[in-house]
């Protein structure tokens, strides 16, 4: 198991694992929590996208470590309800200089697809934050 290199508050809530990232590449696993199902008692879709989203955005990262990234947009597909231990594979597709295009599967226990994303990031440089600080993207103080 690795550590994220940075904290995101959502991501240990959700208790996303990251197992993998490099190369184009990042692997994550998660186990849900009764509070992360939805009224089918399968994993929320919302859940499930914050998966893919996250792990995508880690295969772009693992590509430029010194810099962060933002989604610029993400298309997902549910295949099938999203139950027990899953796994999220994300991969780089292509890169320039400035953006990432991405794709990746959630899969189950026993290996089937239960949703697969594509999704375009962008590489921005990390900023501090904390109290006080101003977010670049719509200017408003964090704090």
């Amino acid at each position: 198991m690795m550590e994220f290199s940075v904290r995101i508050p959502f991501v240990d809530l959700l208790g996303f694992r990251l197992e993998r990232m490099e190369g184009g590449e990042a692997q994550m696993a998660y186990d849900p929590a009764p509070e992360h199902l939805n009224s089918f008692d399968v994993v929320h879709g919302g859940v499930g996208m914050t998966l893919l989203d996250v792990v995508m955005a880690h295969a772009a990262r693992s590509l430029q470590t010194d810099m962060g990234c933002v989604t610029i947009e993400m298309k997902t597909s549910f295949v099938r309800a999203a139950k027990g231990p899953l796994v999220a594979r994300g991969l780089v597709l292509h890169r320039t200089a400035t953006m990432a295009f991405t794709e990746g599967r959630v899969l189950d226990a026993s290996g089937k697809l239960c949703s697969h994303a594509t999704g375009t990031f962008k590489f921005v440089p990390r900023l501090p934050t904390g109290a006080g600080r101003v977010n670049p993207l719509n200017r408003i103080p964090t704090d």
